[in-house]
C-alpha cells in the first residue's frame, strides 16, 4: 500500500532501505559505506550500521505499548518531542520514512479524528 509512497519519499538505492519492512522508526538513517585506512594505506570495504534499538513505547491516543525497533537518534528525538504520539503526528512524512512509522501515523490520525 505505501511501497510507492515510500520509495518517492526516501532518495538512494533500494539496497540501503535495508529495514524500512520491519517494525521500526528510523529517521532516514541508512547504512553507509566507506573505507578502512589503517596505517599501512591498504583499504577495506566497510559497512557502518544504524544503533538500533529494540524499545516498547506507550501510544496515549491508542492506549497501548507497541514494541519497535528505534535508532537511538528517533528515541532522543521521541523524548524531546514528548512521547510517540506527539513525534509521528508532528513529524513530515519524508523525515519518518518508513512503511510502519507512516501507517502507524494513519493509524493515530484516524483515531485522534474517531474520538473528536
Amino acid at each position: 500500500m505505501l511501497g510507492g509512497n515510500l520509495a518517492r519519499l526516501v532518495r538512494g538505492p533500494t539496497s540501503q532501505l535495508y529495514r524500512l519492512k520491519l517494525d521500526g522508526l528510523f529517521g532516514g538513517k541508512q547504512v553507509q559505506h566507506g573505507n578502512n585506512k589503517p596505517k599501512s594505506l591498504h583499504k577495506t570495504r566497510r559497512t557502518w550500521l544504524p544503533n538500533i534499538q529494540k524499545v516498547s513505547l506507550y501510544s496515549a491516543i491508542l492506549n497501548t505499548m507497541l514494541r519497535v525497533h528505534v535508532t537511538t537518534r528517533v528515541l532522543r528525538t521521541i523524548d524531546k518531542k514528548g512521547g510517540l504520539d506527539e513525534y509521528l503526528l508532528n513529524t513530515k512524512d519524508k523525515k519518518i520514512a518508513s512503511e510502519f512509522g507512516l501507517q502507524l501515523k494513519e493509524k493515530l490520525l484516524q483515531e485522534r479524528e474517531r474520538r473528536g
